[in-house]
């Protein structure tokens, strides 16, 4: 199996929803060349982590978004993955970070979470401010409030790996079993082990839920979601006129585009700017 995966579960006696992430190789694309400082790697993996758990519910094309902004020095984090988890991500931040509470990193700021789907008539976005003093107590503050479901969150973060495990308690859990709820949200507090990036979801179900009657669903591939996209800053060039991008040639020598969120850089000179606006025909207003 993929090591780069999204897998589900329900503990059935109790009525108990989960999930668990995992990425290796996919988490290590996405930190190539990036040189984040390691309170920022960690936050950035955290992320990821949700983001994925949450892009698995996605049921039909579309792109889910979540942004973290703020006033601290860390002042964005942005991860988003396609429904079939393609996932890329950045955070910008000031050169020299110190570890400290999240709450100091990014600030007071905002939780952005947007759902894009062609079958809608527009994306739809959620916006709530940043509650909490984790990552994982942020997220299950919106979970509380948007899904209306008590939920926990374990996440950890290493430079070459990321393990997030989420739980929700389903309508029906008080009535299945009182203290279920109580319980597996202890037992899933143990999970804080390294050794289990080295284990099958099952393995590790199996060691935290072991009274449990467990039903696990088919894994999901996770995979880096940036790739080479030319076409799209062709057509930002287009967009912004022949006129302003020959400025910039004649100011700098060469049009230099940053794509950020996948860490990629596009340079262009003047024959490839010609190209660009000769093939593409006269610009519409």
């Amino acid at each position: 199996m993929s090591n780069n995966y999204v897998q589900r579960f329900l503990l059935e006696n109790l009525d108990i929803r989960g999930a668990i992430v995992h990425l290796d190789s996919v988490w290590q694309a996405l930190l190539t060349g990036r040189n984040y400082p390691q309170p920022v790697t960690q936050l950035v993996g955290e992320m990821s982590a949700v983001t994925l758990l949450l892009g698995e519910n996605l049921k039909q094309a579309g792109r889910l978004t979540i942004q973290l902004n703020g006033n601290g020095p860390v002042s964005m984090l942005v991860i988003d993955c396609t429904d079939t988890l393609h996932i890329r991500g950045m955070a910008k931040h000031a050169e020299n970070i110190a570890a400290q509470p999240v709450s100091e990193l990014l600030g007071d700021g905002q939780l952005l979470i947007t759902l894009d789907m062609p079958s809608m008539r527009e994306c739809y976005q959620s916006i709530v401010p940043l509650d909490g003093n984790n990552i994982a107590e942020i997220f299950e503050h919106y979970f509380r409030q948007s899904e209306q479901l008590p939920s926990r969150l374990f996440l950890i973060t290493t430079d070459t790996a990321i393990f997030g495990l989420l739980l929700q308690k389903l309508p029906n859990a008080d009535l299945q079993d009182p203290d279920g709820w109580a319980r597996a949200e202890a037992l899933a507090a143990t999970v804080h082990d390294h050794a289990l990036f080295d284990l099958t979801v099952e393995e590790i179900l199996t060691r935290l839920f072991y009274q449990e009657t467990i039903r696990i669903f088919d894994a999901q591939t996770i995979q880096y979601g940036c790739r080479e996209d030319s076409a799209k800053i062709y057509a930002m060039l287009h967009s912004l006129g022949r006129e302003e991008v020959d400025s910039i040639l004649k100011e700098f020598g060469e049009v230099v585009v940053n794509d950020d969120i996948c860490n990629r850089e596009y340079r262009l000179d003047a024959l490839a700017v010609d190209t660009i606006f000769r093939e593409a025909g006269p610009t519409v207003h």
